[in-house]
């Protein structure tokens, strides 16, 4: 049943001129001055979800992008300051991307944000995708075992770090503590100080699903978010089962769809005809950044090249909001249109009690808060498991 409304945000700042027919990606340059922007844009959306109601802010962590899409470098700093300007809203890290961190730097910055806006902020860690960020930061991307690899001794060190009063860690690429002298003893075991003070849940993002992924998942406790963002929306139904089958095999009984978040682009208009093309060039400007990191498995190597001229990509058979919609990725019509879609997606998926909706990247500030206002107003009301959680928190 579904109780509980997300909305995320990547950090895209307002641009002009977006679609297949826009700008070509690598030639947007943004000024210093602009790329700031994205800070007081994520404080209007912030103020904006509090008032309506939603639970959760999700706001993704990104570097070096003066195209202006995904502009926020530090997630747990941005929340610690929105917190300060909400009264009740929550913050997800969605997510800290782990191979561009050292694991204990990670979990003391997350530490301390959840003692200083009073367990406002859900932990999050990804494996990231963009080369230019991974690599630089001077971790393996083009590698994909060894960035899993890294990435999986960095996240059970930081779940150490956050809940265990003490603790080391030796692993390929770490040893926690160093085997050095200190104050008069041996060095055997370190502590986070302080750790956080209120319980916490840890998500990840779900892409390729490979049951190493679900399985490290699951050992560790950590709960995921399927679709949505830079991901192909929508629940994956073999994606669904595969994690059920997995918490099986931990001993763990759960309704399909538990433990998971459903992502879905989205749009209200008048009619899903109108809704399609009114939110087309920005789905199409969504596609542009993720198609060619290879996060839209569909497209072949001819499509991505065609995506990069504005020529070539209305007439190139790219994906379509029609498409998209039709599959069931994107919510988009009438607010009764999106309550009948979200109403079957509760139905197959009882334990799913989710949903995290998104505004494409390329969405400016004013149809964002519009948007979310009408999600808000018009949708969210319709659903008794929110209605119901809303009573107890009251």
């Amino acid at each position: 049943m579904i109780t509980t409304f997300d909305s995320s945000y990547a950090g895209h700042i307002d641009m002009d001129n977006v679609g297949y027919a826009g700008t070509p990606v690598n030639d947007r340059w943004f000024s210093n001055e602009q790329l700031a922007t994205v800070f007081p844009k994520a404080e209007a959306i912030a103020k904006s979800m509090d008032r309506l109601g939603f639970n959760t802010f999700w706001m993704a962590e990104h570097h070096f992008q003066p195209e202006g899409y995904e502009c926020i470098p530090n997630v747990m700093i941005l929340a610690l300051h929105l917190a300060h300007v909400t009264e009740r809203l929550r913050f997800g890290c969605g997510f800290n991307i782990a191979p561009m961190w050292h694991p204990l730097r990670m979990a003391e910055d997350f530490a301390t944000v959840d003692i200083l806006t009073g367990g406002r902020v859900i932990f999050g860690v990804g494996r990231g995708y963009h080369t230019r960020e991974v690599e630089t930061f001077g971790a393996p991307l083009l590698d994909q075992p060894a960035n899993r690899e890294l990435f999986e001794e960095q996240v059970e060190i930081a779940l150490k770090a956050l809940t265990e009063e003490s603790f080391s860690y030796h692993g390929k690429h770490y040893t926690i503590p160093p085997d050095v002298p200190y104050r008069g003893y041996d060095l055997k075991a370190i502590s986070c100080v302080p750790r956080p003070t209120h319980p916490f849940e840890c998500w990840q993002p779900i892409q390729s699903a490979s049951q190493r992924a679900l399985d490290f998942m699951i050992k560790n406790g950590i709960k995921g978010v399927i679709g949505g963002g830079s991901a192909e929306g929508g629940a994956v139904h073999s994606v669904v089962e595969a994690w059920q089958k997995t918490h099986a095999r931990f001993g763990h009984e759960l309704e399909l769809g538990a433990g998971l978040a459903f992502g879905y682009q989205f749009y209200i208009s008048g009619s899903r005809e109108q809704g399609m093309k009114e939110a087309a060039k920005f789905y199409e400007e969504n596609l542009k950044i993720f198609g060619p990191l290879r996060l839209v498995r569909a497209l072949t190597d001819q499509q991505i090249e065609d995506m990069a001229d504005p020529k070539k990509a209305p007439t190139a058979g790219l994906p379509t909001i029609e498409q998209a919609v039709k599959a069931g990725g994107v919510l988009c019509g009438t607010p009764e249109q999106i309550i009948e879609d979200l109403k079957a997606v509760e139905a197959r998926y009882p334990g799913m009690d989710r949903i995290i909706t998104t505004l494409p990247v390329g969405t400016p500030q004013a149809v964002i808060l519009e948007q979310i206002e009408r999600f808000a107003t018009e949708v969210m009301p319709a659903f008794e498991g929110r209605k119901a959680e809303a009573a107890v928190a009251d």
